[in-house]
């Protein structure tokens, strides 16, 4: 009986074979021992990797910084439409709750500002010209207090008339000191000469009204 003799694979066939075996066994560790653990950080460029590839419930809380975001791709913030209660409000219409309301028209319902004919000096409204009439001290005082003001003081008085446009009347006007003597009240008002009357409250004089500029 004629015996086969075992032939030796040639090299060829041994170094297919392996490269076949560590092909296949390259495929299977691939696809079952990579995962997120085994990349290492910025070992992969972003334009390898597949948009909207890895869902949102994969990433791992606080593991995203703001610069690696797209700010145009988010919603806006459901509280930044109240945003509009800014510590300053320059030209609101109403503000409500600023704390520098600069050109406001009313704080919380209130109207802001001198109306026509006056002007703002020293954290309130002054009549920049002074009453037609002239009347008694107290007449003045309740003329302006009707305005929801007041006379103004002596020196306050004699400081607004060096503003522009705002002269003092030429037979003086009344300011909101009283003195006593004995028993009589006397009012004070301040001439054109920048020197002081003081005397009966009964004296006919011209005025002006100073008002808050929150009425």
């Amino acid at each position: 009986m004629k015996r086969t003799r075992w032939r030796h694979p040639s090299p060829a066939l041994v170094i297919a074979c392996l490269a076949l075996f560590v092909a296949l066994g390259g495929t299977v560790l691939a696809a079952t021992k990579i995962d997120g653990k085994t990349i290492k950080v910025k070992s992969l460029p972003g334009n390898r990797l597949v948009v909207a590839s890895v869902p949102g419930n994969r990433i791992a809380p606080h593991s995203l910084n703001g610069s690696q975001i797209k700010a145009e791709t988010l919603a806006e913030v459901p509280d930044a439409a109240h945003a509009n209660a800014a510590d300053t409000a320059r030209h609101a219409q109403t503000a409500t709750a600023a704390d520098h309301a600069t050109d406001a028209t009313t704080i919380n319902g209130h109207p802001v500002g001198c109306a026509s004919g006056r002007r703002e000096y020293a954290g309130a409204c002054w009549d920049l010209q002074p009453s037609t009439v002239a009347v008694n001290a107290i007449e003045a005082a309740a003329a302006c207090a009707a305005q929801g003001g007041e006379l103004p003081a002596i020196l306050p008085l004699l400081a607004f008339t060096h503003e522009p446009g705002a002269n003092l009347y030429v037979e003086g006007e009344w300011a909101n000191q009283v003195t006593t003597f004995a028993t009589e009240f006397n009012g004070m008002a301040l001439l054109p000469s920048g020197e002081l009357f003081v005397g009966s409250v009964k004296k006919p004089f011209h005025f002006r009204c100073v008002t808050p500029l929150l009425s």
